[in-house]
């Protein structure tokens, strides 16, 4: 008989999960910050780059404290994220809307990796891993504040200028 699974066994999946999807995100983040056409988002692009860095350290530390090694599990849905954003740096390069969908791609990835890390951070606190929840709370104060800034690019400046065309 199988192995009754367990919230622990889900935590460590889904932590699996999200460090795949921010090692993707690494190789993303590049593309995407050539492909922006504002020195604002490339900026943007470029410091959360450095972000995620510190966020897959953050992750390594988690699976320290959990007594796992550190691994991915393919994560077909931040796979999927990706590759609707290139999708959107092909058709619109060169368009005064590239910039509008980059962001719109980027916080597609944002609003999984928030849903990712929160319900990750209410596991932790429910499993009694309090040294967890600060580390996967810091990223998720990282990732709520990136799609703020998102935002705040896409109606100040990105959505109008495509708008204008």
């Amino acid at each position: 008989m199988a192995k009754e699974k367990t919230l622990e066994d889900l935590f460590y999946d889904t932590l699996k999960d999200i460090y795949f999807a921010e090692r993707q995100i690494l190789r993303a983040l590049p593309k995407m910050a050539r492909a922006a056409q504002s020195s604002e988002l490339k900026a943007g692009f470029q410091k959360h780059l450095e972000e995620t860095e510190a966020q897959v350290e953050r992750l390594q530390q988690v699976f320290e404290k959990i007594g796992k090694r550190a691994q991915g599990k393919t994560c077909e849905a931040i796979q999927g994220i990706i590759a609707e954003g290139e999708e959107i740096i092909e058709e619109f390069k060169g368009t005064t809307a590239l910039d509008a969908g980059l962001i719109s791609a980027a916080q597609a990835v944002e609003h999984y990796e928030i849903a990712r890390y929160g319900t990750l951070k209410t596991w932790a606190a429910t499993l009694g891993l309090k040294d967890v929840v600060s580390l996967l709370d810091q990223t998720l104060q990282e990732e709520t504040s990136t799609d703020k800034k998102l935002s705040q690019l896409a109606t100040t400046a990105a959505n109008q200028k495509a708008k204008a065309a």
